[in-house]
């Protein structure tokens, strides 16, 4: 099957060439960029040294003769080109366009309007994979709240912890922040230093982390998210943290996430005892679980790792293109990380 990536120049779209280049079924016949279209894809991904194909323009009669397009593009960008791309054409926006169900969400923290609201494309969610088959537009979920949900979605859903006082604090690696040049993402600026941003509330994955959690408690949740910039190119290391429900214990919490992810490919909840660390998901479409319980502070904490551009982006999405598809999950995605 013939596949289009808008967007391409970008580290999401380069790390959606990489895994496309070993996929069983599917071959790039479109990697189209915006300023770089015309240069050669090797030079701006010198990784994908045997690419011998150019970037095209973005433009939709240049996407639309693919069977499944990805839309690797800046926030805000998505909706104007997917409107003219055919009705039936699958699609998986990796940006966050159509992730957010309410209006007033998406007008307090991304500009221009509200373009309406895809199938979300997180398959670990219950239900999600039969809406996704069901579907030809996915809004594929953001790096951070992946990791998140991830964490807590089982622990609200089996009603083990509450949602009333829910605080995540997760460390993202540079390439979240996209390839465009900024001072602060300087080399000489972030090595050897961490740094907070987007403080109190401000941070615009808190809103789609929040709609994920209601959606599985159906109750109000209240959450505090404060990420972090850490000193490397890729990953996402999340601490987040909940009140133990009365009644509920570690047996209890652990129970709930192993009944969640046990067959899973992707999620692993790690035994006992071992932590998640972000280089044991480098290259990988897996995230790492593990979970404690702080009977003093009466709360629980789940820390999850995974890398954002592998299952926190492009390997996500090529997951949700598979299901869309027809074809295998796993087609094309690695269970295992690049060490060291």
């Amino acid at each position: 099957m013939k596949v289009a990536v808008a967007g391409a120049s970008g580290y999401t779209g380069g790390e959606l060439l990489r895994l496309l280049a070993g996929h069983p079924h599917l071959e790039v016949a479109v990697a189209a960029a915006g300023s770089a279209a015309g240069e050669p894809v090797a030079v701006v991904h010198p990784h994908l040294a045997d690419d011998g194909s150019t970037f095209a323009e973005t433009r939709p009669d240049v996407l639309a003769d693919a069977d499944l397009v990805f839309l690797a593009l800046p926030h805000g960008e998505s909706a104007a080109l997917a409107a003219d791309l055919p009705a039936l054409l699958p699609v998986v926006d990796l940006g966050a366009d159509f992730r957010l169900a309410e209006p007033a969400d998406w007008e307090q923290f991304y500009p221009g309007p509200h373009a309406g609201t895809w199938t979300y494309g997180l398959p670990e969610l219950p239900g999600a994979r039969e809406r996704i088959a069901a579907s030809h537009r996915v809004a594929n979920p953001g790096c951070y709240v992946t990791a998140t949900t991830l964490a807590l979605a089982p622990l609200l859903g089996a009603g083990v912890v509450t949602g009333d006082d829910l605080v995540v604090v997760a460390a993202s690696g540079t390439s979240g922040a996209g390839r465009a040049p900024r001072p602060n993402l300087l080399a000489t600026e972030v090595m050897g230093s961490m740094s907070a941003y987007k403080v109190g509330g401000t941070h615009q994955h808190t809103p789609e982390i929040a709609q994920n959690l209601r959606g599985v408690t159906q109750q109000p949740v209240r959450l505090s998210f404060t990420p972090l910039l850490a000193p490397m190119p890729r990953g996402i290391l999340a601490t987040c943290s909940a009140p133990l429900a009365a009644g509920s214990g570690e047996a209890e919490v652990r129970q709930a996430l192993a009944a969640a992810y046990d067959g899973e490919a992707f999620v692993h909840l790690l035994p006992p005892g071992r932590w998640p660390v972000t280089a044991a998901t480098l290259g990988s479409n897996s995230a790492h679980l593990q979970v404690a319980v702080d009977r003093a502070a009466g709360r629980v904490t789940v820390v999850a790792a995974l890398d954002n551009l592998g299952k926190g982006a492009a390997g996500q999405a090529v997951q949700n293109a598979n299901i869309l598809l027809g074809l295998p999950e796993s087609s094309g995605l690695s269970v295992h990380g690049v060490a060291p």
